[in-house]
């Protein structure tokens, strides 16, 4: 949500995603920088924000409101995560100065370059891709890395690695419901556990998509009753439904059923 319009902030809420984030960097204009700090401190404390995660995307490093956005941010209690966009390197200092969590944001070549320092620094707890900066930064056209699969599973690999979530990109056609679809069935097809969006209509969509079917919790249950039933007997393969299902289909099973019950926390 843009950081300077209190009504869309005070709706933000009510729409059903699991993080908000109220956005002080491209959503607002340089005049009113200001301004949109000082609102975003206000509602961060007026607004009942339920069990939501609230984030800010704050100005990225080098800006002369880098700072003034920290500052802010650290004296907010109700914050929980700081945006980092175009991050390029250790995002530590971020976490140390703010006291908050991080989701730093790849949109630069160097930031691509530099991901596993990146994602390993202090306080970060998911990374996420911004194909139109991406695509700026490098002198590409955005619509070949909108949905680039090298530099997505780039991302999915680094954040696996360090234990983090890795969140997909925007997509910017507001009225295409099956191309953000399919861009976000693609995505989770990778390894990514969510999606930004930009708009209220895209939220029900990115639920839909990132949540685990009844087909798929299911088949997880059944994975596992099926394996603990065999589990004294020592076998390291056995057979469900006729497919052969190993240890690997456990974990496979385990995360779908975790993210199931993260999804009803949200619902």
């Amino acid at each position: 949500m843009p950081g300077d319009n209190p009504s869309m902030i005070a709706k933000a809420p009510t729409l059903g995603a699991d993080s908000i984030i109220l956005d002080l960097e491209d959503a607002v204009s340089e005049e009113r920088k200001h301004q949109a700090r000082r609102l975003v401190a206000r509602l961060s404390r007026e607004v009942d924000w339920g069990g939501h995660e609230l984030c800010v995307r704050i100005n990225p490093r080098g800006s002369r409101h880098f700072t003034e956005d920290m500052a802010a941010i650290a004296a907010c209690e109700r914050i929980d995560s700081v945006v980092v966009p175009k991050a390029r390197g250790d995002c530590s200092s971020v976490c140390s100065k703010t006291h908050k969590r991080l989701i730093p944001v790849i949109e630069t070549g160097t930031g691509l370059m530099h991901i596993r320092e990146i994602v390993s620094s202090k306080g970060v707890v998911a990374v996420s891709y911004g194909a139109a900066d991406y695509a700026a930064s490098v002198g590409g056209s955005l619509s070949a890395y909108l949905g680039n699969a090298s530099i997505k599973t780039m991302i999915v690999a680094a954040a696996a690695d360090a234990g983090v979530d890795a969140i997909d990109n925007v997509f910017f056609d507001l009225v295409d419901a099956s191309g953000f679809r399919k861009q976000a069935l693609e995505a989770r097809s990778l390894g990514f556990v969510g999606k930004q969006v930009v708009h209220p209509s895209q939220v029900k969509l990115a639920n839909e998509v990132f949540s685990p079917s009844e087909k798929e919790i299911e088949w997880a249950k059944r994975i596992l009753l099926q394996m603990q039933s065999v589990k004294t007997g020592h076998r390291g393969a056995i057979r469900v439904d006729g497919s052969l299902v190993d240890a690997v289909h456990g974990r496979l099973a385990e995360g779908i059923l975790e993210r199931a019950k993260r999804a009803r926390a949200f619902s």
